[in-house]
């Protein structure tokens, strides 16, 4: 006797027994049972999801001596020649085949108005109907709209889009849909028991996830992989059979790049092409990896889900979801679709999954901008610079940077407060120097008592408050502001006639800087900002007459702007290069 398939041994012959298709099914069943029995039907869905099958159960629905029947007898002779294909009121098409005009006039057209030969029905099965031409679409469009009472069109597609709206709109459309790993599995231990095969859960598993949601993709897998391995199958031999990716060789990946180890990862990669994995595979079967980490993250209870987290893999999951930040996992899926792209159209593709694997590493050093910007704020140091995290990975780099580290706002304090202080008066000109303050992070020495705190002290401690508080604040407005002047009850703020966007920035920090003032003061200080009017006795006006006079040396505008502490934090925090200064003139 000649083997049979286990796809075509395990065909579902009841609705029931389709898997993963629940809202097809019900809905089915309620319209045979109520009577409401539509003249066409249209099965939408990916290959291997059971639209071939679910159209012959309904034929048999409609045509069991029991019938119309949500639930067929499978032992009557309708029911048994429906299954095996040979009933002749029961005509399936293979559109792929049968695209031309002629044919659907010949098949299907010629013979509606006969009546069926035994069964209640005549049933036309039409599979991949959207390969028919466009005159047959034509064709078929009043028979399908206006069908004889004991006609019935059941049209299966895996691309429904190229079927005309004018055959969907006159007929009932099922979406299809992909079905689950976990019921694929659960159907493969069933056949592997009944079989007598004994399959390992990580194998089932692995076959499962490489069925992409087809059923029939995954049993004809599973065959193939028993014939391989006899009655043992092991996660090894479906790796072997099916070229897939065990799941050790993707973890070893993931804790290579949590180490940033590159030794390890150009090992790893040797080891995917000795094995003869498909590397364009790998980077797909990591993103998946990735993604599952991801969605870990974010809900812990789906460990619970074998889709995302199998029993087995808990703990080498729950280890990496430690080493990995949300914002590393989206960057690591990025990349890897990227490199999936890169493989499949390199001409040597592990130099390419090579330096994926260290674009990977690098990504691991990077901090997210939200994280620098609450350490600036908070006055926490920042992180190191773009040296590798551990030692044992890559050496370190000989090379000095580039472009020098930007002061501190604590070190520009110390600097300009040991230069000799400028009179507050409305003649003083040039920037306000700010009295030292405690480098960030350090609490520094107490404040002397409120009583004593007005005129010179009361500003060096508002200074210092603010350079240790709110560094970007002092980077910004302090650092900038020409003078700053105490008026009795009074601190203000002097800019140049430039600089009315820097009056403004004092206007909307207003209350918190008052409510520094007056806990320094000990009493109630406003805070103001006062921005010069343009005109020939301003500092600005005076400086771009200096500059205009004949014999003035030309000025480096960027040079300057580089020594600006703000800028300098900003091309820390921003990795872009500063091309050209333009100085901005008062209208």
């Amino acid at each position: 006797m000649s083997y049979t398939v286990i796809a075509r041994r395990w065909r579902p012959q009841k609705l029931d027994e389709v898997i993963g298709q629940r809202a097809v099914t019900q809905t089915l069943r309620n319209a045979i049972a109520n009577g409401r029995i539509a003249q066409a039907f249209v099965f939408a869905g990916p290959r291997g999801v059971g639209k071939t099958t679910t159209a012959r159960i309904l034929a048999r629905m409609l045509n069991c001596e029991k019938g119309p029947t949500p639930d067929p007898c499978g032992a009557c002779d309708p029911c048994r020649e429906i299954t095996e294909g040979r009933d002749m009121d029961v005509l399936e098409l293979d559109a792929a085949t049968h695209t031309g005009i002629d044919n659907i006039r010949e098949v299907i057209i010629s013979g509606l108005a006969i009546l069926p030969a035994r069964d209640r029905y005549k049933v036309f099965v039409i599979d991949e109907v959207h390969q028919l031409s466009a005159s047959s679409f034509n064709a078929l469009l009043k028979s399908i709209e206006e069908p004889p009472p004991h006609v019935a069109f059941i049209m299966a597609t895996t691309a429904p889009d190229k079927i005309p709206d004018t055959i969907v709109s006159r007929s009932q459309v099922f979406e299809f849909k992909t079905i689950p790993s976990r019921l694929i599995g659960e159907q493969l231990t069933k056949i592997a028991k009944a079989d007598g095969i004994d399959a390992s859960p990580e194998a089932i598993a692995l076959v499962a996830r490489s069925a992409e949601g087809s059923m029939r993709d995954a049993e004809t897998a599973f065959d193939q992989v028993i014939a391989f391995a006899g009655n043992t199958v092991t996660v090894e031999d479906v790796a072997t059979v099916l070229g897939l990716v065990g799941r050790d060789l993707l973890f070893d990946v993931l804790t290579a790049v949590a180490d940033e180890n590159g030794p390890a990862a150009f090992e790893l990669a040797g080891r995917a092409v000795e094995a003869g994995y498909e590397l364009r595979l790998l980077c797909r079967e990591l993103s998946r990896l990735v993604r599952d980490l991801l969605v870990l993250s974010v809900d812990a209870s789906r460990f619970t889900d074998p889709e995302v987290a199998p029993e087995t893999d808990h703990e080498r999951l729950r280890a990496l979801l430690g080493r990995f930040s949300r914002e590393d996992l989206l960057r690591s899926f990025d990349l890897l679709a990227r490199a999936e792209h890169e493989v499949r159209n390199a001409a040597e593709p592990r130099y390419d999954f090579e330096m994926a694997l260290l674009r990977w590493i690098h990504l691991r050093k990077l901090t997210p901008l939200a994280d620098l910007i609450d350490r600036l704020e908070s006055g926490a140091p920042l992180p190191a610079g773009p040296g590798p995290r551990n030692p044992g990975g890559f050496p370190p780099s000989s090379t000095p940077s580039a472009r020098p580290a930007p002061p501190s706002s604590a070190s520009v304090a110390r600097k300009l407060s040991s230069s000799p202080a400028r009179a507050s008066g409305p003649a003083a000109t040039g920037p306000a120097k700010p009295a030292a303050h405690p480098p960030e992070g350090d609490p520094g020495p107490d404040p002397p008592p409120a009583a004593s705190l007005a005129g010179p002290g009361l500003k060096e401690a508002f200074i210092a408050g603010i350079g240790k508080q709110r560094p970007m604040l002092y980077g910004t407005i302090v650092a900038q502001a020409q003078r700053i002047d105490v008026e009795g009850d009074r601190i203000v703020f002097r800019f140049g006639p430039i600089q009315t966007m820097l009056g403004d920035q004092v206007a909307q920090h207003r209350p918190w800087l008052e409510e520094l003032a007056t806990r320094l003061a000990g009493r109630r200080v406003s805070v103001a900002a006062d921005v010069a009017q343009g005109g020939p006795g301003t500092p600005a006006a005076r400086g771009a007459a200096r500059a205009a006079a004949p014999g003035a040396p030309e000025r480096d505008l960027k040079a300057e702007a580089m020594k600006d502490p703000v800028l300098q934090s900003l091309l820390d925090v921003i990795p872009a290069e500063v091309k050209d200064i333009t100085e901005l003139k008062n209208s």
